[in-house]
């Protein structure tokens, strides 16, 4: 069954929430109200490679499933959000991954949330499968998180929708790669299906 949630905001709150929603949905409220900090300059996607000094072992990390959450308001086009959380033992969120979509225009957008301490230069590498992998460069940060982000084309969506097994490549402050992989079997469906959630916007005139 689907939840509607409806909440009443001004104007110039909703010509910006889509991102900002979808940015920090599963944050608290402290966190996100200290989340409009200045973020450190973000690499060029460009940017050469990192002479790695080598690997250490990423912590234990568990993930959920895919889930799908949208976003509407009377007047303009809903925006959904495909997501998949991993989680340390202690609970703690290690990363996320959120596949945004436009309805109707066939924009999309992939984000990749991850602990600081990262060496922001290096970016996140992506690869499905045996494929060949993705470079996405971090955009901004908060108190407890940076997020790399870049438009997600056809091409990499479908490589998601088709692939089983997605692996994330960091690099952390002491230039060693940390690698963790998460499931895609669901990736397709989920995204396909229904949403757990949609969140109406009422807009005041």
């Amino acid at each position: 069954m689907i939840e509607r949630h409806r909440t009443r905001q001004g104007r110039s709150i909703w010509s910006g929430m889509v991102l900002v929603l979808a940015a920090t949905l599963s944050l608290t409220a402290a966190e996100t109200a200290r989340s409009q900090q200045a973020a450190p300059s973000a690499a060029k996607a460009d940017a050469p490679e990192v002479g790695q000094r080598g690997q250490r072992a990423a912590r234990e990390i568990k993930y959920g499933d895919w889930r799908k959450f949208c976003f509407a308001a009377a007047g303009t086009k809903t925006v959904c959000r495909t997501s998949i959380i991993g989680t340390f033992e202690t609970g703690q969120t290690a990363v996320r991954v959120d596949l945004i979509e436009r309805e109707g225009d066939g924009s999309a957008r992939l984000q990749v949330f991850l602990p600081v301490g990262m060496y922001l230069q290096a970016g996140v590498k992506l690869t499905i499968d045996q494929g060949s992998p993705h470079r996405i460069a971090y955009t901004w940060c908060l108190t407890n998180a940076c997020i790399a982000a870049d438009v997600a084309d056809s091409n990499i969506i479908k490589e998601m929708e088709t692939g089983q097994k997605l692996q994330l490549e960091v690099v952390d402050s002491n230039i060693l790669a940390i690698t963790t992989s998460l499931p895609l079997n669901q990736f397709a469906g989920i995204r396909q299906g229904a949403p757990a959630q949609t969140f109406d916007q009422a807009i005041d005139e």
